[in-house]
């Protein structure tokens, strides 16, 4: 809070009737606000007729995936993790972020998968989360929710919407319903090359050796105020292999813990540095992969622990909450996810969560449990 000015005496402001030239150019201010406030809110998808609210994106999750107290509403299955970042300096000729300078910073992050289930079986092909509250010492933060996949399947919160009831499982079958889903992607081709690119990825054998990206594009801002797009990902420094021929209840999670109990994963933060021709307003679309790359540092993690009261518990891995030097950009997803992360936040901070299927302390040095 700021100090109270110390008291002076009254100044008499003389009093002043605008003219008609004045009122002209504040009525024009006022409308150019208006507008900018109103193409910002339809953009996000929160206003008719496309009226979509925070409980109203949370309730499509639930038509997915059924309603989970004290789970949060998606990526609901997953285990905290912790560690640090270090910076190397690499990226400070393009944001005044102090993250990005070099040295080190705590992290505290967590895995999960995709989807609001938090029993759900681990599959190989499931989507991959890794998130991370990164705190640098001057006490300003740097959150990022990260997908092991190469785009977003909607291009805004709206559509993102629409696809998760038009892929609702049908009671009878469990499954998907044909009628709704054809029509869907007939509509939405953006939609339909996102899925595909998704569904040809390379899987790899578990969280330690994947790669995660932001999807959402944002902006570095230097000492000069000049301005670049940027996307970035958190490339493995363990090799890379082949996803296991059989994969139990647990599979993913038992051997992301096993592996730290062996010591430090590491993860490569990379920047990609886009060009006026890249979108930063479609998450569908990738950005071209012979873009410049920084290596901006390397993050260590070297402990799991259960999300039951452990530090993930209560973060909302928010990825508007950005330090001085970072910004978001114009991509409507992004005010979007951070909504809905408050809204899941609230809920399930009132309901009473059973225990994670995650259990960091039921697993051996050796993995087995």
């Amino acid at each position: 809070m700021m100090a109270e000015p110390p008291d002076r005496p009254a100044t008499r402001v003389p009093f002043f009737t605008p003219g008609p030239r004045v009122l002209m150019r504040l009525a024009l201010i006022g409308a150019v606000l208006a507008i900018l406030c109103s193409a910002f809110a339809w953009t996000a998808g929160w206003l008719p007729p496309r009226r979509l609210t925070q409980t109203g994106m949370i309730d499509a999750l639930r038509a997915v995936d059924g309603r989970h107290r004290g789970f949060r509403s998606n990526h609901a299955k997953g285990v905290c993790v912790t560690g640090w970042f270090e910076g190397n300096g690499q990226a400070s000729r393009l944001s005044t972020a102090s993250v990005l300078r070099a040295g080190r910073s705590p992290v505290v992050g967590r895995f999960a998968l995709a989807g609001g289930m938090p029993f759900q079986a681990d599959a190989p092909a499931k989507v991959r989360s890794m998130a991370l509250r990164i705190m640098p010492p001057d006490g300003q933060e740097w959150r990022m929710g990260l997908n092991d996949i190469p785009v977003f399947v909607a291009r805004t919160a709206q559509e993102f919407h629409d696809l998760l009831l038009a892929t609702r499982p049908d009671p009878t079958t469990g499954k998907p319903d044909p009628a709704r889903v054809g029509p869907f992607m007939a509509t939405h081709p953006n939609t339909a090359r996102a899925a595909a690119q998704v569904a040809k990825r390379s899987i790899t054998s578990g969280f330690a050796d994947d790669t995660y990206r932001s999807l959402d594009a944002f902006r570095f801002i230097d000492a000069d105020g000049v301005v670049v797009p940027v996307r970035w990902a958190m490339v493995p420094l363990a090799p890379v292999q082949a996803p296991a021929a059989r994969i139990e209840a647990n599979t993913l999670f038992d051997g992301l813990i096993a592996a730290l109990r062996q010591g430090p994963l590491q993860w490569r933060l990379m920047i990609s540095i886009g060009t006026v021709s890249d979108p930063t307003s479609d998450p569908t679309v990738a950005w071209p992969a012979d873009r410049d790359q920084v290596d901006a540092g390397t993050l260590t993690l070297n402990r799991a622990e259960s999300e039951d009261n452990g530090p993930c518990t209560g973060i909302t891995y928010d990825p508007t909450i950005l330090p001085v030097g970072i910004a978001a950009s114009d991509d409507p997803i992004l005010p979007a996810r951070s909504s809905a992360y408050m809204r899941s936040f609230v809920i399930r901070s009132g309901e009473t969560k059973p225990p994670s299927a995650v259990s960091p302390a039921s697993i051996g040095p050796g993995g087995q449990p």
